[in-house]
């Protein structure tokens, strides 16, 4: 089959490899019907040291069951299936827990020789557990929404939720990305009152303020600062979700929080220190965030999805093919698209 490999910075291939086999009685085939590019995919694409051999890449997609092993239950040939960004158990300790990003028997996707999400097709491990059977056929209209649900969205409601949104919150979601815009959506969903969207793309912010933004602050910096701060009366927000992972997001996060408010960040941070001196000790700020356990939370999410309350599946705005994915890498890096949908 083909799949797509990361050799280094900016060197996206696609290339065959070995179609997937079942090897332990808990695995599926799965073979892939969307799947997508991340922007956190863009981390190693502007740095990664240049190697020999490729590393496969991606961890979102959704398809369709070709094969599973005997100790899988539930799932069977021809069902469409959501898979989240990890694969676990879902019985273990930690995943009873609703943390199945720390699943005792699980993983990550294009880790370990575990097959990545952007290819023909997946070898699934612990199938029964990570797979979502999903109530719509292949071509449904829904399934960018759908695929939504692997990653981008339950990471923007993880935030909101840490964050404690919810009705009489006012909110400040820092970046314009993909999962800033679905922290928007999330906190409108959860009632929240007020929601500032801190980005300078118009195109986003036009999604933003469809998804529920009441409010967008185009300056960055100092100046993103005060004028979040005259909105607010000069007291900032109740809640301040972070959706970028660099350090002066992060600073910005704590300058525009009011006093007793919340900290949340999913950004993958890239930066080794939380800049939270005394000042911020002193103002009583609470800082969580994390990576979300996806899975814990696509079966409250995936009614709303199916009934057409949400449509997460609004950040794709470029479609590629399998042979294409180079190119929505680029335009990704580039800012010309905000999250890619792969058709293979």
């Amino acid at each position: 089959m083909r799949a797509t490999l990361i050799y280094g910075a900016g060197d996206v291939r696609i290339e065959d490899v070995p179609d997937p086999v079942l090897r332990e009685p808990t695995d599926a085939v799965v073979r892939v019907v969307r799947s997508c590019i991340c922007g956190s995919d863009l981390w190693p694409y502007g740095s990664r040291p240049a190697t020999r051999d490729g590393d496969r890449i991606g961890h979102e997609f959704l398809g369709v069951v070709e094969d599973v092993g005997r100790e899988v239950s539930g799932l069977a040939a021809g069902d469409l299936v959501l898979a989240p960004f990890v694969w676990a158990d879902n019985t273990c300790d930690f995943c009873r827990e609703g943390l199945q990003t720390s699943c005792r028997h699980g993983g990550l996707w294009a880790r370990d020789g575990i097959d990545g999400g952007q290819g023909e097709a997946v070898r699934v491990p612990q199938a029964q557990g990570t797979l979502v059977k999903l109530p719509a056929g292949e071509d449904s209209a829904l399934l960018p929404s759908l695929l939504a649900l692997s990653d981008v969205f339950p990471t923007g409601h993880h935030c909101a939720v840490t964050a404690g949104v919810g009705p009489r919150t006012t909110v400040t979601v820092i970046g314009d990305g993909a999962v800033g815009l679905s922290a928007v959506l999330a906190a409108k969903r959860l009632g929240a009152d007020r929601i500032i969207l801190m980005g300078r793309h118009k195109d986003r912010t036009d999604l933003g303020r469809e998804f529920g933004a009441t409010d967008v602050v185009s300056e960055r910096g100092e100046e993103g600062v005060e004028r979040v701060r005259e909105l607010t009366g000069g007291d900032g927000t109740h809640t301040v979700l972070e959706c970028v992972g660099l350090k002066p997001a992060i600073e910005s996060a704590f300058a525009v929080v009011r006093d007793g408010g919340t900290v949340s960040r999913v950004g993958a941070p890239q930066y080794p220190e939380v800049p939270a001196g005394f000042g911020v000790f002193m103002r009583n700020i609470t800082l969580t965030g994390g990576v979300a356990p996806a899975r814990a939370y696509i079966d409250e999410l995936l009614p709303d999805v199916l009934d057409g309350r949400v449509e997460p599946g609004k950040v794709f705005d470029r479609t590629v093919t399998l042979d294409q994915v180079p190119d929505g890498y680029q335009a990704m890096a580039d800012r010309s698209a905000l999250k890619v949908l792969i058709q293979p």
